[in-house]
């Protein structure tokens, strides 16, 4: 099942990606965190490709750690 949080706040923060939001990250932050995350899957038996962009969606995490689901 969808969690109907997760996809209204990852929607949120793509929504508001010109404005931004208190714990987007830097240009700076982004290099030190993109090294870690495991690369998209594609191939013959690799997954679809990415509805959103990995920095939103870490950033999207990192609003709901710092607010929680109010």
């Amino acid at each position: 099942m969808k969690c109907l949080v997760w996809g209204l706040v990852v929607e949120w923060c793509v929504s508001v990606a010109g404005e931004g939001c208190p714990s987007d990250l830097t240009g700076r932050q982004w290099v030190l965190v993109e090294p870690l995350l495991p690369p998209p899957r594609t191939g013959p038996k690799g997954g679809r490709r990415e509805r959103h962009p990995r920095r939103r969606i870490v950033e999207a995490i990192l609003y709901l750690a710092r607010t929680g689901c109010q």
